[in-house]
């Protein structure tokens, strides 16, 4: 153990960015969530040794480059759609990302540090001793709450990029017991107290370190799920989710539209004998125009075809009392000149009467829209989308209603990537059934789909709602309030899954007040890490 602290000690910087880089292990696919542990356990016993902020910073800088780079790796495969724009560039793209993203560790670090020289005047500790226990626990307390702050920020600052947010390496483990109560960015921070008490014991600090780790034992312990089941709907609502397996590359091929359209329907038509049902379609999963009232030369493009007709087309696949809910994408107009587009989904009655839409709130920057394209496009910088034409964002969360065999059933609506935003996925005001993602995960390769599927699982748990996801390529899923996978299509794969919409549950204390919960659990774990060492001073 002194061989190797000698050694970190002799390279900070690299076993900060090495650590970092490992650390993102812990995530899907890999799932290594222990490694993760260890590994921002070295990051806490890293920047107790720094002799000041700036020194911190840095560490902290270059765990989050690593952490960034590996965690986020998929997003060079979106590139390899794009023909605009060179392979390579993807790659770059992940780096560049992950220099920005570094910033908000870099913070948690070097704002922990200040906080412990804050509180009391303590020197830096030399090799692996830290001189005094209460500022030891000043650093780690105070980086947790520093962590929760910072994933915050990072939800929605440039709009926000929040993917593999710490807690998500831990869903279906103990941590995952407080999901309900402090949320995503809550759950992170208890994993950083559990970190820095495995740095305190690989420094011998055996009784702070046994201290602190008896105290995140409790606390999850103690976090047993109490929210009752709500009374289910007086009659089990069936739904079909669509898996068409449609890739990327052949989505917007010339000639597709046919063979796309036949694997849509393969999975959707109702089966002998099954009752009326909610038929659940991916993001984008149509061309076609189905709202009336475009100019006519919009709805060429489906060879002709009007917004009826398209419509007519889609309602041979569905008995009555079906509603179809399905990506499409709608146009906006001013003086009838074409100015944008909306990401949306949109429902469907078996009579083809558009029942509402929901618009996308959360745009991808440079996949839906080129932010500063005064600057970018002479670069040769395109959008991933195919396309000139930029989507507007929608309001934000919505709870759709439709009717199902008679029945009212609630849908909360979430487009792709918007599911990993914590605390912004439901309509508090009206609380729905369950919520429906649909997503397009075929640009992010093997490792982005199951990244995507554990962060659904996260809102699941954190609402206390079920999670729905329709994907064209997979990973489409039923994911109950408790965030277990029910039934599932893996990658690649085309098919249906038929089942029936799970309970959801009381609403939790997470979803009754949102994100003030974990932002103020921020500010218990900053206030406890200056009280002790205030006391301290005070006393000198």
């Amino acid at each position: 153990m002194q061989k190797i602290s000698a050694l970190l000690h002799r390279f900070p910087r690299w076993a900060a960015m090495g650590a970092g880089a490992l650390s993102a292990y812990g995530f899907e696919p890999w799932g290594l969530w222990p490694l993760t542990l260890v590994c921002f356990a070295l990051l806490i016993h890293l920047i107790a040794h720094a002799p000041n902020t700036k020194h911190a910073f840095i560490l902290g800088w270059l765990f989050g480059v690593g952490h960034f780079t590996f965690g986020n790796q998929w997003i060079a495969v979106a590139f390899t759609f794009q023909a605009a724009m060179p392979i390579w560039l993807g790659y770059i793209a992940v780096v560049a990302l992950a220099l920005y993203l570094a910033v908000y560790p870099a913070l948690a670090a070097a704002g922990a540090v200040w906080i412990r020289q804050f509180a009391a005047k303590t020197p830096p500790p030399d090799r692996d001793d830290v001189r005094n226990g209460a500022a030891t626990y000043s650093l780690i307390l105070s980086f947790a709450g520093l962590w929760i702050l910072t994933e915050w920020l990072r939800s929605w600052v440039f709009t926000g990029y929040v993917w593999n947010p710490l807690a998500v390496g831990f869903v279906s483990h103990w941590f995952d017991l407080w999901l309900p109560t402090i949320g995503t960015y809550g759950v992170g921070g208890l994993m950083i107290l559990a970190s820095g008490a495995m740095a305190l014991l690989g420094s011998r600090r055996w009784t702070n370190g046994f201290v602190l780790a008896a105290i995140v034992g409790v606390a999850i312990l103690s976090s047993a799920k109490i929210y009752v089941t709500e009374p289910s709907l007086s009659t089990r609502t069936a739904v079909t989710v669509v898996q068409p397996n449609i890739s990327q590359a052949d989505k917007y091929a010339p000639g597709y539209d046919v063979i796309n359209f036949a694997k849509l329907a393969m999975n959707s038509r109702p089966l002998p004998g099954q009752a009326p049902r909610l038929i659940l379609w991916p993001e984008a999963a149509i061309p076609d125009y189905l709202e009336d009232g475009y100019p006519y030369p919009y709805y060429q493009r489906q060879a002709g075809e009007s917004a009826a007709g398209a419509r007519a087309r889609l309602t041979t696949l569905m008995a009555d009392g079906d509603v179809l809910v399905t990506g499409a994408n709608r146009l906006i107009f001013e003086k009838r000149q074409l100015v944008a587009a909306r990401n949306s989904v949109s429902a469907m009655d078996a009579f083809g009467r558009i029942l509402g839409h929901y618009d996308k709130a959360h745009l991808v920057p440079y996949g839906e829209y080129l932010p500063m394209p005064w600057l970018l496009k002479p670069l040769g910088l395109a959008r991933l989308v195919p396309g000139s034409l930029d989507f507007w964002p929608g309001p934000g969360a919505q709870t759709m209603t439709v009717t199902v065999d008679g029945k009212p059933v609630k849908i909360g609506m979430q487009i792709c990537y918007e599911m990993i935003f914590s605390g912004q996925t439901v309509d508090r005001n009206n609380r729905p059934d369950f919520i429906f993602n649909s997503s397009n995960d075929a640009w992010f390769g093997t490792i982005g789909p199951p990244q995507h599927l554990a962060q659904a699982r996260l809102r699941a748990i954190e609402e206390g709602l079920p999670v729905i996801r329709s994907t064209p390529t997979g990973i489409s899923a039923i994911i109950d309030a408790d965030g277990r996978i029910l039934q599932s299509l893996p990658l690649g794969k085309d098919g249906r899954i038929d089942a029936f919409l799970p309970r959801a549950k009381a609403p939790t204390f997470f979803a009754r007040f949102g994100n003030v919960i974990p932002l103020a659990f921020a500010g218990l774990l900053i206030v406890l890490a200056l009280l002790p060492l205030a006391q301290r001073r005070a006393s000198r």
